[in-house]
């Protein structure tokens, strides 16, 4: 694993990178309130409802943990229960008019602080940085765990 010409390889970026990332994501949450889980379920559910299970998968958490994370933001009056049109016995998490603005302010909030973090990047480095990584999600098949900001506008 060798040094680009900056001094980290490409392990070492991308885990600092990661940490990086989620040290904004988790002081934003901070700020609002929540947990950076209960910040990483309401991003979810901005676009739509979900299934326990697709819940589960796309959070990567068990299903107990999800159960008592839904529970908690359930109880903040963030999220809602419901029934499924599809599965009778199913369930289907959604978010409250609540959990709608929070999540909003939340999203609108973090994305500003992580748009900060190449802030030293040029327009054309900014570019290159975010089609590597792009192509490091896509190869990598990660859930959509955050909505796809339209950074041009």
């Amino acid at each position: 694993m060798s040094a680009n010409q900056d001094g980290f390889g490409v392990v070492t970026a991308l885990v600092r990178a990661s940490y990086l990332v989620n040290a904004v994501y988790a002081e934003s949450a901070r700020e609002y309130g929540l947990t950076p889980q209960q910040g990483q379920l309401l991003c979810v559910l901005m676009s739509r409802s979900y299934g326990m299970g697709e819940l589960s998968a796309t959070l990567g958490l068990a299903k107990s943990s999800l159960t008592g994370l839904v529970d908690r933001t359930e109880r903040n009056g963030l999220v809602r229960r419901g029934s499924d049109p599809d599965e009778a016995r199913a369930v289907r998490v959604e978010l409250t008019e609540r959990g709608a603005e929070l999540a909003k302010e939340f999203y609108a909030e973090t994305c500003r602080r992580v748009e900060k973090l190449p802030a030293g990047l040029g327009d054309d480095a900014r570019d290159e940085l975010a089609a590597l990584l792009s192509r490091v999600v896509l190869d990598n098949d990660v859930p959509e765990v955050f909505m796809e900001l339209d950074e041009r506008h």
